[in-house]
């Protein structure tokens, strides 16, 4: 089958033909990486032969990256849909049960007629580059709806919660129909907000008697919340964490300020609220024009990182040589590191 059939075929929401398009999108994306990789190698090692060890049909990394051009291409453009698909961020921390909070949204949403795609990153191996895909396992019980499609992505190494796929796979479930879509991150540490600048709404879920709300300070996870989820509500402490979090909140000066919502996901208890509060905050979007500027500013994002993976692939390739070159002198002190950059970015003109 090839893409422009594909594509046709994931605009109708056939779920066989949006698995394939999204496993394009990771297979690309870890091609190009793994070709990077492997050039950079083989300049380190300053020998073709380095290349060529790392296995592998060295057509296959721009096969991929021709269909992932065609796919996108034939997804970017044509007529736009006349309302975008809601895009709402679920993070926190291990354990808090993002998971289960996913699954109850799906109801949720379900329940008002609308068609939900769910993706779901989980952390990889650093071995073997795989994932447990645990996320997609507590999520079976939507298995069987055809109004609900679900992928788990495994993150591949790649810092900030997210996968490296994750934008393409976005645009994906958006040209196959999604009304909203969820995307689950991986349990999040300090300085790990990127969903912030991929959501519409970034939901950000923490649980009673876990040292959350410091911990959230410190990530700056509540500077990129526009929802607070306090989940494990029939916990002890659960009072407590929400007068830190209120406390917190009062302390910054925004023309939003995250509401905080306590739920009880494993019982679907609290969906109602939070259904409410990501209503109330997609309203205060558009109202605003906020939602105009995060979409523009996801797109100068996904242009952005495509561009600079481009040029990164080019150095690994055209100047791995050089790169060891200007180290050696670095190391020797005959030149200094703005200097030796400088010398690389003239190469690339």
């Amino acid at each position: 089958m090839d893409v422009r059939e594909l594509v046709g075929q994931a605009r109708q929401g056939r779920p066989r033909a949006v698995a394939r398009l999204i496993s394009l999108v990771e297979n690309a994306v870890e091609n190009a990486a793994n070709a990077a990789n492997t050039a950079r190698a083989a300049g380190s090692a300053g020998s073709a032969g380095s290349a060529g060890s790392a296995g592998g049909d060295p057509a296959a990394p721009a096969a991929a990256s021709r269909a992932l051009r065609e796919a996108m291409a034939e997804l970017a453009t044509g007529a736009a849909r006349p309302h975008p698909a809601r895009v709402i961020g679920l993070t926190g921390s291990p354990g808090v049960g993002k998971s289960t909070s996913t699954g109850m949204l799906i109801r949720a949403f379900r329940r008002r007629g609308s068609t939900v795609g769910v993706l779901a990153v989980d952390p990889s191996s650093p071995f073997t580059g795989g994932a447990l895909l645990g996320d997609r396992v507590r999520m079976q019980d939507h298995a069987t709806d055809p109004g609900v499609f679900i992928r788990s992505m495994s993150s591949r190494g790649h810092l900030g919660g997210l996968a490296w796929a994750t934008p393409q796979a976005l645009r994906v479930l958006e040209a196959a129909g999604c009304d909203v879509i969820l995307v689950e991150t991986v349990g999040v540490g300090q300085a790990e907000v990127e969903i912030a600048r991929l959501a519409d709404t970034t939901v950000v879920i923490l649980a009673p008697g876990m040292g959350d709300g410091v911990q959230a300070a410190k990530a700056g996870i509540l500077e990129v919340a526009d929802v607070l989820v306090v989940n494990k509500a029939d916990r002890d402490g659960v009072q407590t964490t929400v007068r830190e979090l209120r406390n917190m909140t009062g302390l910054v000066e925004t023309p939003w300020r995250p509401p905080i919502v306590t739920t009880v996901a494993s019982k679907g208890e609290g969906a109602d609220d939070l259904l409410a509060a990501l209503d109330k905050h997609q309203a205060y979007l558009e109202e605003s024009g906020e939602a105009r500027r995060r979409r523009l500013a996801r797109a100068r994002d996904e242009i952005e990182a495509i561009a600079l993976a481009q040029l990164r692939s080019r150095f690994a390739v055209l100047h791995g040589d050089r790169l060891d070159a200007l180290a050696e002198r670095l190391l020797g002190a005959e030149t200094d590191p703005y200097a030796a950059a400088d010398d690389l970015i003239a190469a690339l003109r």
